[in-house]
């Protein structure tokens, strides 16, 4: 695929509109497909010079929802819906029409872009540690350490005892 500047768009759609060349001659002489050209002077009728600068912008779910009401009850094509939306490609209206279909209208809000921000590693024990105090699970865990500590120290107590009470029996000459 190739890309054609702003200014090359402007000066083809131009050169279409006075009338001495075709659609499939000129977009023939640029290497475009010919319905992207039809695209493109469609776009530069309804918005004139405005038509091919380039807007990044996140759309909201209510904007999305009116391109397709607007295609349902006017008829429209999608190609032309996005010419009269002034919307850069097609495929935008296609995709939002598949998340309307598959997730309904809460598919259509706009998502956080990016990696969500790192928390602190004390925030995370802390988060831990609050979200385990008050569990049932946390309290029989901590009942059972005790009592493996409580078997431990009576085992050792034993056998200090034993120890004391049975000294060494070797024989001094």
């Amino acid at each position: 695929m190739v890309k054609i500047s702003d200014s090359n768009k402007h000066t083809a759609v131009l050169r279409y509109l006075e009338g001495k060349e075709s659609y499939q001659d000129i977009s023939n002489s640029l290497g475009v497909d010919c319905g992207d050209f039809r695209l493109w002077v469609k776009r530069y009728e309804y918005h004139g010079e405005q038509a091919f600068i380039k807007s990044y912008t996140n759309y909201t779910a209510d904007y999305k929802l009116d391109v397709l009401n607007y295609i349902n009850e006017h008829g429209t094509s999608i190609r032309e819906t996005s010419a009269i939306f002034n919307l850069p490609t097609t495929n935008l209206i296609r995709s939002w029409k598949k998340l309307l279909e598959s997730g309904g209208i809460d598919a259509l809000i706009p998502k956080k872009k990016g990696r969500p921000a790192m928390k602190r590693k004390d925030e995370k024990q802390l988060n831990k540690k609050r979200s385990a105090e008050g569990s049932v699970e946390s309290l029989q865990a901590e009942v059972e350490r005790l009592r493996m500590e409580n078997a431990y120290l009576k085992k050792l107590n034993a056998l200090v005892q034993n120890k004391e009470k049975s000294p060494n029996k070797t024989r001094h000459k």
